[in-house]
């Protein structure tokens, strides 16, 4: 009776692979500073064209600098001015456009259908779907704590 039950039983993989790491969303940055397990390391977001030769003369290349926190056991064996890479998980990148574009937008139009139909006016569904808009930005707000620890980051030295 337990063979049966054994022969139905599958396994998930928790090591990941090789293909499932080159799906991460990678940076190179350089450590700012550490305090304790925190470690905030600065990065170069650079546009599609910034590798290109023109990109120097060119307006349209772009690159930002952005710090990013990351929580992490063993950051005393890291310096401030070190070379790392900041690693998330693309499902992760996904998920944050789902929620800050995705999500809003789904809620505009239907608010402003929904609005439209109830009181045939035009400035009333104007109204109505960009105050819709105000508690999901509040609710995004009060869970920022809840998303940050799922929005994690990784650093690999």
């Amino acid at each position: 009776m337990h063979s049966g039950l054994r022969k139905s039983l599958t396994f998930v993989r928790l090591k990941r692979t090789e293909s499932d790491m080159s799906a991460d969303i990678r940076h190179e940055g350089i450590i700012d500073s550490i305090d304790g397990q925190k470690v905030t390391v600065r990065i170069l977001q650079a546009s599609a064209c910034s590798g290109c030769q023109a990109s120097r003369i060119c307006r349209a290349a772009e690159s930002k600098e952005k710090l990013v926190e990351v929580d992490m056991g063993g950051a005393e064996s890291l310096s401030v001015g070190q070379t790392v890479i900041v690693v998330a998980e693309e499902r992760l990148g996904m998920t944050a456009v789902l929620l800050a574009f995705g999500l809003p937008l789904l809620l505009l139009v239907a608010a402003l259908i929904a609005a439209r139909a109830c009181t045939g006016s035009d400035k009333v569904a104007a109204v109505a779907s960009v105050a819709v808009l105000i508690p999901y930005y509040a609710v995004l707000f009060l869970c920022r704590e809840r998303i940050k620890k799922d929005f994690g980051f990784r650093i690999i030295v």
